[in-house]
């Protein structure tokens, strides 16, 4: 569970730059989407390379729930265009180089130094669903994420891949 921004609040917005350099807003994204919201603290090391794979092997079962996957690290926009490419994620991965937005949803360290992994299911009208804060386990963040919007059961008939 996070340790500021808990279920039944309103997630932030904000605004950060994609692997292309083009601004991508959260409050534009949940017009039309739900958002699983997903922050990790590196691009091509192990466990978030398996966090990605196992989003990207998901992806479809949480488009057809209406929901939009969104990875954010402090990794720069061309360090995460080479990591989509390599890995062939469809969604979209976005540069916190300060590390500013994971602060607002009280994202912490492990260890002190280890920027966190936490997940964030937010509805359309941006209150935030669930969170899963595990920085070991990989995969538990995409399968808990699954089943909360599955829960959801908001079925979109022409899922996006980015």
């Amino acid at each position: 569970m996070s340790t500021n921004l808990k279920a039944g609040t309103q997630a932030p917005d904000f605004t950060l730059k994609n692997d292309q350099g083009q601004d991508v807003t959260l409050s534009e994204l949940l017009k039309t989407h739900r958002v699983v919201l997903y922050f990790y603290p590196k691009d091509n090391t192990p466990g978030c390379t398996i966090e990605a794979k196992t989003f990207r092997d998901s992806y479809e079962d949480f488009a057809a729930t209406g929901a939009q996957v969104v990875g954010v690290s402090a990794d720069s926009a061309e360090n995460h265009c080479g990591f989509r490419k390599k890995y062939g994620l469809p969604f979209i991965l976005l540069t916190d180089p300060g590390w500013n937005v994971a602060k607002q949803y009280g994202i912490a360290k492990t260890w002190g130094f280890m920027p966190g992994r936490e997940t964030f299911i937010i509805d359309k009208d941006g209150t935030v669903l669930h969170t899963f804060r595990s920085q070991f386990n990989a995969k538990a963040h995409v399968n808990e994420a699954l089943e909360v919007v599955a829960e959801k059961g908001e079925v979109d008939d022409d899922p996006k891949v980015w």
